[in-house]
């Protein structure tokens, strides 16, 4: 596939490790800044294309407030701030948990997994229960049945598909299921990108609501101290979504965008990635970079591929 390295392992100044991907970043303008491996690699973008699942919502007539709907877009970590706020999103359409079709699980923070204890997976701590109750209120706003809602012919799924080929500027080449239970659109890397750059400079009133809820809740989008959150908190007017699987997408408030895959699916290198990417143009933050141990002691680290 045509692969790059994106990042190192170093032990004692000796590349131990190498993650390889493929990555795209885009100008301001939309012209090629970056490129890391094959830009036609056609790839699953996960959940990092929530933003534009939500944007899909809104023209089709979901009317939420903004916490609300910066938790659409979340892959949350399933605090109690985040299963409160993806309830209310239910009652808005006068639904409850029971209408949610996503698969139970139980929280993915860190802390919020260890305050969960030995309870029982439930389908509103899973990760994706804001999207979902994005997803139900929208077809009670239409009259769409809710039973069939994460069908790939269901009138949402069809409207998310539309919005996605839209902003990407290519058709979507296969559909298969999320790990949430929803449609997963396959595309290349290069038009994804597109897509974001396009979200990111899109005069749309819609596109400008949706994410500048996720700017101005960047906590419900993931969670404290996860990097899209504390990122976002960090470099104001940058938006961060990651996927499952080593995806990641990003753009600054110039219209400057990220995305990559890690085809190992890991995310420990995704901030040096995205530093190293961005600092191509011009763009400086920074991040911190994991640490490599030997016998106890800091001996390495984790940087962007050379």
């Amino acid at each position: 596939m045509n692969e790059a390295a994106l990042a190192e392992y170093l032990r004692d100044n000796i590349v131990e490790s190498k993650h390889f991907g493929h990555l795209v970043a885009l100008d301001k303008t939309g012209a090629p800044a970056l490129i890391k491996g094959d830009p036609n690699a056609l790839i699953y973008p996960r959940s990092a294309i929530k933003s534009i699942q939500a944007s899909a919502m809104v023209r089709a007539g979901l009317d939420q407030e903004v916490r609300h709907l910066a938790l659409i877009c979340a892959s949350h970590s399933g605090s109690r701030a985040h299963t409160e706020v993806a309830l209310e999103i239910l009652k808005t359409a006068g639904l409850t948990e029971s209408a949610l079709q996503c698969v139970p699980d139980r929280p993915i923070g860190v802390q919020e997994r260890k305050d969960w204890g030995d309870q029982e997976p439930t389908r509103l701590a899973m990760n994706c229960s804001g999207k979902h109750a994005g997803m139900l209120a929208t077809c009670v706003v239409n009259g769409w049945p809710i039973e069939s809602y994460l069908d790939p012919t269901h009138p949402l799924q069809v409207a998310i598909r539309e919005e996605l080929e839209t902003l990407a500027g290519e058709k979507v080449a296969h559909i298969s299921v999320d790990g949430c239970g929803a449609p997963l659109f396959l595309l290349s890397i290069g038009s994804l990108a597109r897509a974001f750059h396009n979200l990111a400079t899109s005069a749309d009133p819609i596109h400008k609501k949706v994410i500048a809820a996720c700017l101005a809740f960047p906590e419900m989008v993931a969670g404290i101290g996860r990097g899209d959150t504390e990122l976002m908190k960090q470099v104001p007017g940058l938006f961060m979504k990651v996927g499952a699987e080593g995806v990641q997408s990003a753009f600054y408030k110039d219209g400057s965008t990220v995305v990559f895959k890690v085809s190992d699916g890991a995310e420990r290198a995704h901030q040096v990635i995205l530093q190293d990417a961005f600092s191509n143009m011009g763009i400086n933050f920074e991040v911190k970079h994991p640490e490599v141990f030997g016998g106890g002691k800091v001996i390495g680290e984790i940087r962007a591929a050379k």
